[in-house]
């Protein structure tokens, strides 16, 4: 056998024994990338086995030996062996992105499914979340040299790229980079894929899940520098799939302003029929809109800033007067916002009460729900709602609490009161017929307020709203008895004073006590009744 054969002869057999170690390194690393993955609630990685590491170590040290077209031109096997070390870093790159992507893909499922049930600022959150512990896996956290044990089997997570750099045959920044995105691509389908169903999500009912985009928005926008950086540069990749995503969200958060505002105000064209006197849908919903914002404000007021301000009412643009743009900071935007969805809501809530063809019961309703507004997002707020509401916007709150109240008053007791007003003729049946009347209003104001509850969730509202009913009323009636005790205008006083100021007083009280669910006020029977001001005249009964 001559020389030349005898060098052929030994890189056959150079590139045979290295390929029987490439498969071994493949068949280690796939035995490493396989099993069930993690379940529960919270997302954890599986770390790569120790004792696989144990033998893969110093295999991959050895392959990084092997005579390459770069290092050993001349080598005969150089070629082949270079060949199946790239078919092997490939198939690295493969079986750990199948890995990785089978480890998160079941909470990324859980994201979604979840985003249908939970809160959506919750919701958005879990979306970030998720979406971190993907660049976690992806990104460099340890050395490639440090170890953290945790049990005597299993090594800490070295992060998918951190372990590429400890286990890749082949190390040329080149040859690093092409692997890494092949591993990543997976996770990059797996985002798109569940990004992908939230969008929809969101897309299908923009009015139920706003708050899942703006959350959502809120928590991956951070994440922007870290995925450029893991999932883009270092893998040589101009596709940015978070930005896309990014992209998507925003537009249907843009869309979610102007179309709240379209909702109250065709809120404010009724349904037809008798509003009634409870709270109407789009007042809690305004509240519960209003309670939300703090918690994404930061997303709400950089999506606002992009709409530019006033560009959120449907072509109506900006009010005369208001900040110029180029003065316009993110609380300045945010705080005309929420200015625009109180008024809007404010004016709905003034035309369903018009439209109800008993003004004394449309008075009932824009009380409840003026109060209702007023107190939620300004009084008692449970959330930093004041924190987003401008000067004018409070005083618009409090300033038709007063007017509603008035209102309220005006419908339902001066009626009562114009009664007792003295008039030119001072005749006995005057009297009768002005006694007679007020009994029989009142009658009906308590029959009124047995089935339309006034503020049934604010018992110190009711308290003070009861307080000023009588301070109205009953004055006013003490007065009328005390300017005719002495004209002696019935035989029978009783069958036209019913009930004495003090029963009165009872029970317009009454029309105020239990709040929700709680008794109707009822009329004392007449048997019962003591007028003490008639009595002291001389006059019981």
């Amino acid at each position: 056998m001559d020389d030349e054969t005898a060098e052929i002869e030994l890189a056959r057999l150079v590139e045979s024994g290295a390929k029987k170690l490439i498969q071994l390194y493949t068949k280690l690393v796939a035995e490493g990338s396989s099993g069930v993955p993690p379940g529960g609630a919270e997302f954890s990685s599986v770390p790569f086995p120790a004792s696989l590491m144990a033998t893969l170590q110093p295999l991959v040290t050895f392959l990084r030996t092997l005579p390459l077209p770069a290092t050993h031109p001349s080598h005969p096997a150089a070629a082949g062996i270079q060949s199946a070390l790239k078919d092997a870093q490939k198939g690295y790159g493969d079986m750990r992105g199948a890995w990785v992507r089978k480890c998160l893909e079941t909470f990324g499922k859980r994201v979604v499914d979840r985003a249908e049930t939970i809160d959506g600022v919750a919701a958005g959150t879990e979306v970030g979340k998720w979406t971190e512990n993907m660049l976690t896996v992806a990104d460099v956290r340890l050395s490639s040299h440090m170890e953290f044990h945790i049990t005597t089997d299993h090594v800490v997570i070295q992060e998918e790229y951190n372990l590429l750099l400890d286990l890749a045959p082949l190390t040329t920044p080149a040859a690093v980079s092409t692997t890494y995105a092949t591993l990543i691509s997976p996770l990059t389908n797996l985002f798109t894929s569940t990004l992908g169903s939230l969008g929809s999500l969101i897309k299908r009912n923009l009015n139920k899940n706003t708050f899942l985009a703006l959350s959502a928005y809120s928590s991956l926008t951070p994440l922007q520098p870290r995925w450029n950086d893991i999932m883009s540069r270092r893998a040589d990749r101009r596709e940015n799939e978070l930005k896309e995503g990014l992209h998507s969200i925003r537009a249907s958060c843009l869309r979610s302003f102007p179309e709240f505002l379209a909702d109250i105000r065709l809120a404010g064209l009724g349904k037809g029929g008798e509003v009634g006197t409870g709270l109407a849908d789009f007042t809690i919903s305004t509240v519960q809109y209003l309670e939300r914002i703090p918690a994404v404000q930061d997303a709400a007021a950089s999506a606002l800033l992009t709409l530019g301000d006033g560009n959120w009412k449907m072509g109506e643009g900006t009010q005369i007067g208001k900040t110029k743009a180029a003065e316009v900071d993110e609380q300045t935007v945010l705080q005309h916002f929420t200015h625009d969805v109180v008024n809007a809501t404010v004016q709905s809530l003034l035309t369903l009460s018009r439209t109800n063809k008993r003004p004394a019961f449309g008075a009932i309703f824009l009380l409840n729900n003026i109060s209702y507004l007023r107190t939620q997002v300004l009084v008692r707020p449970r959330t930093d709602v004041p924190a987003i509401l401008s000067r004018p916007s409070q005083e618009l709150l409090n300033s038709n609490f007063r007017t509603a109240k008035a209102g309220y008053f005006d419908a339902n007791f001066s009626p009562l009161l114009q009664t007792l007003v003295d008039e030119k003729d001072k005749g006995k049946s005057a009297v009768k017929e002005k006694f007679t009347r007020f009994f029989d209003l009142l009658d009906e104001v308590t029959e009124r307020h047995a089935v339309a509850r006034v503020l049934t969730d604010d018992p110190d509202g009711r308290a003070t709203v009861a307080d000023e009913a009588v301070k109205l009323v009953v004055p006013s009636l003490q007065r009328f008895i005390q300017r005719n005790l002495g004209k002696e205008f019935s035989k029978n006083p009783q069958k036209y004073i019913k009930m004495p100021p003090e029963e009165v007083e009872a029970l317009i009280k009454g029309f105020y006590s239990g709040g929700s669910g709680g008794s109707a006020p009822t009329v004392p029977a007449p048997e019962k009744v003591t007028n003490t001001l008639l009595q002291q005249a001389g006059w019981g009964w």
